[in-house]
């Protein structure tokens, strides 16, 4: 499939002859949107919103641009993540048109003034064929793509994602076998990155203003995490957050700049739903790890997070549900000046079938018992203290460094 040229005006044409730039939606998903009766007042205000900004950016001539972000699947299917958005292309990068929505990286704010395309169509070739898929309202596209047979490798693979007036761009995503029996779940504001801001501030400072340059990674967070995943070939980590897609990029630098283990994030819109004004970012995280878990139903998750927000209880309540899913809990402790800024700690879970201190020791392990499992939860306020216990409990692989 090759991808649609863009019209090159001729040296007469002024850019205001040239006529709005052309998008293609789909058509009958947008339809069944805008006639849904569950469509609130919220909902159709921000619709309303998108449009404008997408008319605004056609009339500019800005251009269909998509943006690739990192997946994950099995051999027989692919999730695929990407946003389509409307953006100038006057960067370039290696002779190629690049939007300033990705070379940017001073300012997290660029992430939020591009138009999204919503219900664009979007063509994903994987191993040779292709798929017709459509963005959402919001021009984010969250699809699983059924491959209806063993098509890939495990490993990293590539996909190639089309829009018609783009230039067609490839995105990772990590196949996971099905022998593949470990894996890493992580948190990232105050769990791999110190924020030291207060919790209504955090995810504004962190979207708008803040590049991946001035955020702090927690110390000892990363070594870590690496031999964590080396005791376990082939075991994926996945980082769940209630940020915006729109910092996705931003974030994947972050994680890359500061030697985190590359994987896929699932981050959420902020946007209204049908029964509330703004997403739950708890309940993103609760359907993120039901979801990871129906999709590997064979592998057991170490969990992270930290003490600020609602991990403990979302960890606690999941292994409650899946006892068999999860390896252990991991908790980064937030320092006294960091809980104060978040609103307060976190109160380890308790009750008669949970959270039991082990005997001796200065720091006494918890431990989770639901029926016959034993889940361990280790806390810790860096990496480094925490190692030392996921040492003792042999989870650990050996250290590179």
């Amino acid at each position: 499939m090759t991808t649609p040229e863009r019209a090159v005006p001729a040296e007469s044409e002024s850019p205001e002859d040239q006529g709005p730039t052309e998008v293609h939606q789909d058509l009958t998903a947008l339809r069944e949107h805008y006639t849904n009766p569950r469509r609130n007042r919220a909902m159709k205000i921000e619709d309303r919103w998108h449009q404008l900004r997408l008319n605004l950016a056609r009339r500019k001539q800005q251009h269909v641009t998509m943006l690739s972000l990192t997946g994950y699947g099995s051999p027989r299917w692919v999730r695929v993540f990407s946003r389509v958005v409307m953006a100038p292309d006057t960067d370039f990068e290696n002779g190629r048109r690049v939007a300033k929505v990705i070379a940017d990286g001073v300012r997290g704010w660029r992430n939020f003034v591009s138009a999204p395309v919503p219900f664009a169509e979007v063509t994903v070739t994987i191993a040779g064929r292709s798929y017709e898929v459509s963005a959402d309202r919001g021009g984010i596209v969250d699809v699983q793509v059924d491959l209806g047979e063993d098509l890939l490798e495990p490993g990293w693979q590539e996909v190639r994602l089309e829009a018609a007036g783009a230039e067609a761009t490839t995105a990772e995503v990590q196949i996971i076998g099905d022998d593949v029996t470990s894996g890493v779940i992580c948190d990232i504001d105050d769990t791999v990155v110190v924020t030291k801001l207060p919790r209504p501030f955090l995810a504004a400072w962190n979207s708008f203003v803040l590049d991946e340059h001035a955020r702090t990674p927690t110390p000892g967070m990363a070594v870590m995490m690496e031999r964590l995943l080396g005791a376990s070939p082939g075991a994926p980590v996945i980082y769940v957050s209630t940020g915006a897609w729109n910092v996705a990029q931003t974030l994947t630098r972050f994680l890359t700049r500061n030697l985190y283990p590359f994987g896929p994030l699932l981050l959420t819109d902020w946007g209204p739903t049908e029964d509330r004004w703004f997403r739950s970012g708890q309940q993103h995280k609760d359907e993120q790890l039901e979801r990871l878990h129906r999709d590997y139903p064979q592998i057991k998750w170490v969990l992270m997070g930290d003490d600020g927000q609602h991990d403990p209880v979302i960890y606690a309540d999941f292994a409650r549900r899946h006892p068999q899913a999860v390896q252990a809990v991991i908790i980064r402790e937030l320092t006294y000046s960091e809980a104060v800024l978040a609103g307060g700690r976190a109160e380890p879970p308790d009750g008669e079938d949970l959270l039991k201190a082990t005997n001796g020791g200065e720091n006494p392990q918890r431990v989770q018992t639901v029926g016959q499992y034993q889940i361990p939860w280790i806390y810790g306020p860096d990496g480094k203290a925490i190692s030392e216990q996921l040492s003792e409990q042999g989870l650990l692989g050996p250290s590179r460094h």
